[in-house]
C-alpha cells in the first residue's frame, strides 16, 4: 500500500480511485493528474513502480491537500466571522449558510430537535 501525502492509499483498488482517499483530491483531479503523468488509471495502486509513486508524490505536493486544506478552510470561516458577514454569523450559530430555509428543515446542520416544554420536573411517588 503506497503512502502519498501522509495517507496510506488502498493498494487493491485502481489508482484513479485510490487517489481520492486523499482529502482534496476528487475523481476529476485524480484523472487529470494521472493523464498528465501518463500513468494508467486502471492499474492497481500496489502495482505502481517506485518511479511512478515518486512522480505522484511530487505532483500531489503542488496541490493543497489534507491538513493544509483543512487549515485554509477553517481560516476562511474564521475570517468571515471576524468581519461580521452574514455567512460568518450563520457559521457561528451552526445554521445553514447557503440560503436554505431553517424553520422546519436543516436537521443535519442544527442537530436533534429541542422541544419547547415548560422545563418543570414533575414529582414522582417513591
Amino acid at each position: 500500500m503506497p503512502r502519498i501525502a501522509g495517507v496510506v492509499i488502498p493498494g487493491n483498488k485502481r489508482t484513479e480511485i485510490s487517489l481520492t482517499y486523499i482529502k482534496g483530491i476528487g475523481r476529476s483531479l485524480s484523472q487529470a493528474i494521472l493523464k498528465e503523468l501518463k500513468i494508467d488509471g486502471n492499474k492497481k495502486a500496489d502495482d505502481l513502480t517506485e518511479d511512478e509513486e515518486g512522480k505522484l508524490r511530487t505532483r500531489i505536493e503542488k496541490e493543497t491537500v489534507e491538513g493544509d486544506l483543512t487549515r485554509l478552510v477553517s481560516m476562511n470561516i474564521k475570517r468571515l466571522q471576524d468581519i461580521g458577514t452574514w455567512r460568518g454569523y450563520r457559521h457561528r450559530r451552526n445554521l445553514p449558510v447557503r440560503g436554505q430555509t431553517s424553520r422546519r428543515n436543516a436537521r443535519t446542520k442544527r442537530g436533534k430537535k429541542k422541544t419547547g416544554g415548560s422545563g418543570r420536573t414533575s414529582l414522582s411517588k417513591t
